[in-house]
């Protein structure tokens, strides 16, 4: 039997998971790493712990399944996509790598405010600090590289390591976030490149999502050097391992932050809503693109709750307290704490705690947390109806918090929408792994998708009352975006 490698580089932890030959998970592990936050906020990792734990994960993942390394296929990658890493041709971390919620680079954006419609029109995303090119601008500014250095999303920074610094890679699902890359042409924007200071010289080669992205034998631990077959951004593998391959499908991921993507087929459509075009993938010589949104806070907003509010000792807790949360408070949450990303981009933005009452209290502050999640990608897939002229109908979700059935039956009464709810959480790796299965032949596309099980919640909520919760989250919102917080 032929086995698959599904490796998930997220922003808390690295998951290395092991997939038989018809699509079945056997063995995860995982290995957390070190969030390196200042004084200034700014957030950072070490990339060489990250490495060091792709090598850790992978090792305990094949040894608890009790396996000859010799039966491992291929290997597919997905990553955490905005952060950005520089490194020397040696494979030596220049700085560390600066984290994709960072907001240091603002001063970048700011400064470059006058290219911001050329840069959206070529790129498909409103200029942000949010992006790659800026965090790259940043580090180039701060640490002073050399001319040959190497700039990369974390994806290119492992496969540069993985393959002993012979292969400088990336893919297009990756590239197309960088702000750096032209989503019609396909390829890097040298004018891009120019305003922001980057030579593509420093830029890595740009592959199909399933192409041969090098051979590795995870620094020896194999015996033999295996081909990595794919290679997506998490947001991205997750789409492919949802199944959302048709146009006009969608899914949300809720992680620390939560991507939901629409599925628009091969041809660009430019976001008049404030949400950004990048490519889905290409896949055998083909392009698809997505809308998407992007918000800061949906499972962070339940750490801050456990670890800074002390209001739950787990995450487990929520669901049963926002259940028994007062039905008549009016408490709403805008968990704005680093700025209001989709469909706003208002980076000065701060959060707000609105509408509490004496009937407010522990039960009533989480349910407001948790129903912040739900309202922030109602947010997201109104503008994606506002773009595309239809409504989406099906919501595919995955993520921690897609285990939430308060959460999942509030998010379907808020949209509308029927949400199936994978049952696995580890999507980001599954999609890998299946993209790379397929290239290497072991998988068949449609057979190793019927696996998939979902949990359905369909809208029950009376449309007064969703259209009353909304509009106090809209005009909660509204008090943010003026200002009129203290």
């Amino acid at each position: 039997m032929s086995y698959l490698l599904g490796i998930d580089q997220s922003t808390q932890s690295t998951k290395a998971i092991l997939f038989d030959g018809e699509g079945n998970m056997l063995r995860r592990a995982d290995a957390a790493h070190r969030q390196i936050v200042n004084g200034k906020g700014w957030v950072s990792h070490d990339p060489e712990e990250i490495y060091g734990n792709v090598l850790k994960a992978v090792r305990e993942a094949v040894n608890q399944a009790g396996i000859s390394g010799e039966e491992i296929a291929a290997v597919g990658i997905s990553n955490q996509r905005e952060t950005t890493v520089l490194w020397d041709r040696t494979g030596r971390p220049l700085a560390d790598a600066v984290v994709w919620q960072c907001g240091r680079a603002e001063d970048i954006a700011r400064r470059l405010r006058d290219k911001a419609h050329m840069i959206y029109e070529k790129t498909g995303m409103p200029l942000s600090p949010y992006f790659p090119a800026c965090k790259m601008a940043w580090l180039k500014e701060h640490v002073m590289p050399g001319p040959d250095a190497c700039f990369g999303t974390v994806d290119s920074w492992l496969l540069y390591r993985l393959t002993g610094g012979e292969a400088y890679l990336t893919d297009y699902s990756n590239a197309s976030r960088t702000q750096l890359f032209d989503i019609e042409t396909l390829e890097w924007d040298r004018e891009l490149c120019g305003l922001f200071g980057i030579s593509v010289d420093c830029l890595p080669e740009v592959r199909d999502s399933n192409g041969c992205f090098g051979y590795t034998d995870f620094q020896g631990f194999l015996k033999h050097k295996i081909p990595v077959l794919a290679v997506l951004g998490d947001s991205h593998a997750a789409l492919f391992g949802q199944g959302c391959r048709r146009k006009g499908m969608a899914k949300a991921t809720y992680g620390t932050g939560s991507s939901i993507m629409m599925n628009i087929g091969g041809e660009p459509v430019r976001s008049r809503a404030g949400l950004a075009t990048s490519l889905a993938w290409r896949i055998d010589g083909k392009a698809e693109y997505v809308l998407e949104g992007n918000i800061n806070y949906t499972g962070a907003v339940v750490t801050w709750l456990k670890e800074d509010m002390g209001l739950i000792a787990s995450p487990g807790e929520t669901a049963d307290l926002a259940q028994r949360a007062n039905s008549a408070d009016r408490t709403v949450l805008v968990p704005a704490f680093t700025g209001l990303s989709a469909p706003y981009w208002k980076e000065d933005a701060r959060a707000l705690l609105w509408g509490m009452s004496r009937t407010t209290g522990r039960a009533e502050v989480v349910r407001a947390a948790l129903d912040s999640i739900a309202c922030q990608v109602a947010d997201v897939l109104n503008a994606m109806e506002q773009d595309c002229g239809e409504a989406v109908r099906e919501l595919r979700v995955d993520g921690g918090p897609a285990g939430n059935p308060y959460l999942m039956q509030f998010q379907s009464d808020l949209t509308g929408a029927a949400v199936r709810a994978a049952e696995r959480e580890e999507i980001s790796a599954l999609g890998a792994a299946y993209l790379a299965g397929i290239a290497a032949g072991i998988y068949d596309r449609e057979k190793v998708f019927a696996k998939m099980r979902y949990r359905e919640y369909r809208p029950a909520m009376p449309f007064e009352e969703r259209k009353e919760r909304y509009g106090r989250w809209r005009e909660a919102v509204r008090l943010v975006l003026q200002g009129e917080t203290v």
